[in-house]
């Protein structure tokens, strides 16, 4: 019998971060695929429509890349200097800059903006992952991990919201 190789402590938590990440965007992309096309645009979450939620996933992968860049290099992530309430002005950008095209193109995007982000953290070191480097912003201790985590956490939420959506939408029937 074949001995498996026992994988190091962060390793083992970078893959499991990096798996939480990968279902939780698989999650809320299921769900806005399922939207029928008249329900895309309608505003359900503040002034966000399925439309700008999925952008707002796109911006902020683009955002995650350049903070886990700027992490690396010793740097606190510019996009702390942006926030706000809940980081409304920031994702409010997000949204202007990535809500283009056909919602199926975008769902697209969301996809691949994903995809490229996970290929560039699953080359970053494990230990990166978890180091403190000194970084805070805003009374939070900025890793690569943390920041992941806090996404996840965006993207579970955001699903639940969606779900909720497609629950009161199918009710009024």
């Amino acid at each position: 019998m074949a001995r498996t190789k026992r994988l190091p402590p962060h390793e083992k938590a970078k893959r499991a971060v990096l798996r939480t990440l990968t279902s939780s965007r698989h999650a809320i992309l299921r769900e806005a695929r399922t939207l029928p096309p008249s329900k895309r645009d309608e505003v359900f979450l503040g002034t966000w429509s399925a439309r700008h939620l999925v952008a707002h996933l796109i911006g902020w992968d683009h955002t995650n890349s350049q903070a886990v860049a700027e992490v690396l290099r010793g740097k606190v992530p510019a996009f702390f200097r942006c926030y706000d309430h809940d980081w409304a002005s920031y994702n409010a950008s997000l949204v202007r800059r990535h809500n283009r095209g056909s919602f199926t193109n975008l769902l697209a995007a969301a996809a691949n903006s994903s995809d490229r982000l996970l290929v560039d953290l699953q080359q970053i070191p494990s230990s990166d992952f978890f180091q403190d480097r000194g970084l805070r912003a805003a009374g939070w201790k900025v890793t690569i991990a943390r920041l992941l985590e806090a996404e996840t956490k965006d993207e579970r939420r955001h699903a639940a919201q969606l779900r909720q959506f497609l629950r009161s939408r199918s009710r009024r029937r």
